[in-house]
Formats: C-alpha cells, structure tokens, sequence
C-alpha cells in the first residue's frame, strides 16, 4: 500500500513543479487547449446525435409499447454516452501529448534536469520525425488495448449490480493504467524504453502506477481540469520515470529495477553482474 501513497506523491509533485515554472506551464497548456476543443465538439455531436445512432441501431423496437421502447434506447444511449466519455478520458492524454510532444518533451527534459544531481537530463537522438512516428505508432497500440478494456468493461456493464458497481471502479483502475503509461513514455521513450518494456515496468509496480493515474484519471472527469492539470501531470510522470527506471535508488546507491533490453524485468539487486561473489571458505 506504500506504492499508493508514493504514486500519489509524485502527482502532486509534478503538480508543484509547473506552479514554480511558469513559462513551462504555459507552453504545456497549449496542446491541451487544441485538444479540448476537439473532444467537446465530438462530445456534443455525440449527444446530439447518439439518440438517432441509437434508434438506428435497434430497429427491433420500433415497434414496441410505451415505456419500454423510451426506456431501452434511452439506456443505450446514455451507456453509449459514457462509454464515449470513458473513451474520451483514456485517449485525451494520447491525443494532447501528441498534439504536443515537443512542447511536452522540453518540458520533461526540464523537470529531469532539475531533479538531478548533476543538472542533466537523457536525451534522445533520433530526429523530431522519428520521435513522433514512435509516439503516434505507440499511442495507437496503447489506444487497442485501452478499446478492448473499453469493451470488455462496457458488456460486464449490463449486468446487474455488477455493472453499477464493481465495474465502474475497474473502469478507474484501467483509466489510470494506461493514462500513466502515456505520460510515462515522454520519459521513458528518452531512455530508449520501447513500449513492451515500458509495460513490463508498469505491471511490475500496479500500486504505484494505481496511485499517480486513478487520482489523475478522476480529476480528469472534471470539466476542463485535463487542460491545466496536463503540465504538472508530465512533469509528476517524469519523476514517477526516474523512480520506475531506478535511477533515484542508485543516486542512493540502493537496489533497483530495470528491465533489459529484451523486455525482461528484473528487480532491484538481482541484475547481472550486480549479486555479490559469495564469501570464501573458512580455512
């Protein structure tokens, strides 16, 4: 449960470091900004037009009495809704931070560079082509698996109780899941992490990933709070980096985790060449 807590901090940690940059801050709330408008206009073409998708959709019940037929498409349509809105919460971060990568990834480079010992920060080489084909070809894998969960947890729904209660707090568990895996691949992508290894690190600490994205993915619901929350949520992401990669641990000169090259996590003290040569025998 420590990893809750931890998670957390580095939220509000981020959260402090754009209030003491300003000018950071303000170039961070531009690609958020072009991304709101784009997901308001879709929102409200969605509830605009969602009944007449819907009515579309199940012509079945054209022909059924009044309540029922009211009722039954006026559920579907407020799942479909939701479901939109839930869609909405677990891409708005993949669309900003490409919208904005170059706005987000001077922004990273900044906070790891403040944080660190030394005042440096990873850097990549690979031109700003390059880094967004890996972003935008990242996000869309990323943005399959949040879909599937979407439809997974968008049936379970229709149950009942199940579907008004444990479901929608798995629906906060996955949100924050892949909201952190997002804001994490700003930094992690710099330290050369592609995305199955990004993963790997992310499961191999859930309560700590749990902690930095379902606060973040709840505050999120709130109308517009993504747009000024989007700054301070890379540079908390940046941090929850460093800490998952285990640099923090061996500026300490504690054990740490890494996840090699091949994607295989190993946990902290146990990497090659790290175990100790085992005493000599007494003589």
């Amino acid at each position: 449960m420590r990893d809750l807590g931890v998670g957390f901090g580095h939220l509000l940690k981020g959260q402090r470091w754009v209030s003491r940059h300003g000018k950071q801050y303000g170039f961070g709330l531009l690609p958020g900004l072009i991304t709101l408008v784009l997901y308001v206009a879709a929102l409200v073409a969605l509830a605009v037009w969602g009944e007449g998708a819907v009515s579309w959709a199940t012509p079945f019940a054209d022909h059924w009495s009044s309540p029922w037929q009211g009722l039954f498409r006026g559920f579907l349509t407020a799942v479909l809704f939701a479901l939109g809105l839930l869609l909405a919460v677990l891409t708005f971060t993949a669309v900003t931070l490409l919208i904005g990568d170059p706005f987000y990834e001077s922004l990273s480079e900044q906070v790891d560079a403040d944080v660190s010992p030394d005042g440096t920060a990873p850097r990549s080489d690979l031109p700003l082509w390059r880094e967004l084909w890996i972003s935008a070809r990242d996000s869309l894998r990323v943005l399959v698996r949040a879909a599937l969960w979407g439809v997974l947890l968008f049936a379970l729904g229709l149950l009942p109780f199940v579907g008004q209660t444990v479901v929608p707090v798995l629906g906060f568990f996955v949100t924050g899941f892949f909201l952190t895996e997002e804001l994490t691949a700003v930094a992690l992508r710099r330290r050369g992490v592609d995305l199955r290894a990004r993963l790997t690190l992310l499961r191999s600490r859930k309560t700590l990933v749990w902690g930095f994205g379902t606060p973040l993915g709840l505050a999120f619901l709130v109308p517009f709070a993504a747009v000024f929350l989007m700054p301070g949520a890379v540079a908390g992401a940046t941090m929850l980096a460093r800490e998952l990669s285990g640099e923090d641990a061996e500026e300490s000169g504690e054990g740490f985790a890494r996840v090699t090259a091949d994607g295989e996590f190993r946990p902290g003290g146990v990497t090659p060449g790290s175990v100790p040569p085992p005493p000599a025998a007494p003589r």
